[in-house]
Parts: C-alpha cells; structure tokens; sequence
C-alpha cells in the first residue's frame, strides 16, 4: 500500500433495509441493461460501452437467483402435479447451462471470469421470464401453441442476443462463433422448457 486512505464508506453498521434496497437497485440496473444491450459500435442513448463493462465488471449472483427462482415458479405453476419435478429441473438447468457456457467460454480464451459470465447469463433469462410469467396467466383463458411460439420466439432472439452481446465482447473474434453456439442451445432448452 502506498498510505492512501481509503474513503469508501464502510457498509457494516447500516440497517438491513438500506442494504436490500441498495441490492434491489443493482439488480434493476442490471436488468435494464439487459433488457437494452448495446454493442461496441452502437452506443445505447442511456447505456454505453464503458457502462456495459462496468455492470459486467460488478457481478452478483442475486439478481440471476432471483430472475431463475421466479422462471421456475412459473414453470412449476404452469406443470400442475408435476411441479416439483419442473421446478428442480429448471433450477438445474439454469445453473448448470450457465457454468458449462462459461467454462467453454473461459477454455476459449475468453477473458470474462466464472461469476461475470454465469452473471450475464443468469440475467440474460429475465426475457424468458417474463413470457413465462406472461403465458401463465394468458394460460388462464386460452391456450395457443401458436400464440406461445411467438412469445416464446422473441424471448428467446432477445436473450439470446443480450447474452451475445456481453460475451461477445470477452472472446476473439476466431473463436466467437464456438462461444456462442453453447449459448444459443442453453436458450433454446430453456426456451422449449417454457413451451412445454
């Protein structure tokens, strides 16, 4: 150390609920940066490339949490006396569909470490989430395959492009079609999860 003195105000002696709300506006913050991703070239009129790196850089593992505990409620609500089995199983995919696409990502070269990019991508489900929800209640009053498909479709372009857009930018470009084939099947088994 070189004797400067760190001024970051200590966290330990404020009340719970500040520490939540705190918690609860970075998951928003994040969440819309997903819901507007930008690439390099294309600069976002509220997020650009260098606040895309920095949300990136700040990873938590609460906002994927809760984004994958809320796609598995809807998914188990939806699946009737099957819920449990629909619930463990999506939680399982989720969590183990994003280590493997960040480990094939980081055997790559890419130079996103483990949490940013199981991060990333546990955000990156938050579209499929809100069809999921969406379709549950729709569900109530009919039910469309086709209609679903739809829904289900654009979640899917949606993630999938999100999550392109973020780790893309950690990989080579020789090697950014292997990174992001894994990525697109991870949504495309989520997304036939939410279908069925």
């Amino acid at each position: 150390m070189d004797g400067a003195i760190d001024t970051t105000p200590s966290t330990l002696d404020e009340p719970i609920s500040e520490t939540i709300m705190r918690d609860l506006r970075q998951v928003s913050s994040k969440l819309r940066v997903v819901l507007i991703p930008s690439k390099k070239n294309t600069i976002s009129s509220r997020y650009d490339h260098e606040e895309v790196l920095k949300q990136l850089k700040d990873w938590d593992l609460w906002g994927p949490l809760l984004v994958c505990l809320l796609l598995s409620i809807f998914l188990s609500v939806d699946a009737g006396s099957q819920g449990a089995l629909v619930f463990s199983a999506v939680f399982l995919v989720v969590w183990s569909g994003a280590a493997i696409v960040t480990i094939n990502a980081q055997l790559l070269g890419g130079t996103i470490s483990f949490f940013q990019s199981v991060c990333v991508l546990g955000y990156c489900v938050f579209p499929l989430t809100v069809v999921a929800g969406v379709l549950l209640i729709v569900h109530t009053f009919l039910k469309s395959l086709i209609f679903d498909s739809i829904f289900v479709a654009l979640a899917f372009i949606w993630s999938t492009r999100a999550s392109v857009v973020f780790i893309g930018q950690f990989i080579s470009e020789e090697r950014k079609v292997l990174a992001v084939f894994p990525v697109f099947f991870f949504y495309v088994f989520l997304s036939w999860m939410i279908l069925i």
